[in-house]
């Protein structure tokens, strides 16, 4: 009964992999700044996934498996920033813009404000951003957050509350110059 085994294996697989490739691609283009990369990287994820998911299933007892998949992404974003570290390239701006335009102040003042906090995000040690990343681009709750950071929950509680607090005096400073 091997191959029924690896068939339900399969099609578990498959299953975890329509339930959570959309959270995986944003935590990857949060993370990485671009599409191509964050393909990249959601490729990788997914099938480093498949290699451990037999394991992963049986020690997740049930608890949700997007945790884990946030931290193969993680892993391999944090090698991808290493790996580039090595060999410095030009960044690539891409930003997307809005898709509809208005001309109201407040979308102006909305983006700017956006803006401004898109880049004081950048600015923000990587376990801090991360988690910034993991609690709202992604929705994940601070139990989710420290599975997928190995931290406790009392840490990532910590961890998000100083994120914020630094996010709101980087904002708070550049905004001080307009």
């Amino acid at each position: 009964m091997p191959d029924a085994d690896k068939a339900k294996r399969d099609a578990d697989f498959a299953e975890l992999y329509r339930a959570h490739l959309k959270d995986v691609y944003s935590y990857a283009y949060y993370r990485v700044g671009n599409h191509h990369d964050a393909e990249d990287l959601t490729e990788q994820t997914f099938l480093q996934a498949y290699r451990h998911f037999e394991r992963a299933q049986a020690e997740s007892d049930g608890r949700p498996m997007r945790p884990w998949l946030i931290r193969i992404a993680h892993n391999l974003a944090a090698n991808l920033y290493r790996d580039r570290s090595r060999k410095p390239q030009t960044p690539i701006e891409d930003s997307e813009t809005l898709r509809t335009t208005h001309t109201t102040e407040d979308l102006v003042e909305g983006r700017d404000e956006l803006a401004r906090i898109l880049e004081g995000v950048k600015e923000l040690p990587d376990d801090r951003r991360e988690a910034l990343i993991m609690r709202f681009a992604l929705g994940m709750d601070n139990r989710e957050i420290a599975r997928a950071m190995g931290r406790t929950d009392g840490a990532t509680k910590v961890l998000l509350h100083r994120a914020i607090k630094q996010l709101e005096e980087i904002v708070a400073t550049q905004s001080g110059g307009r």
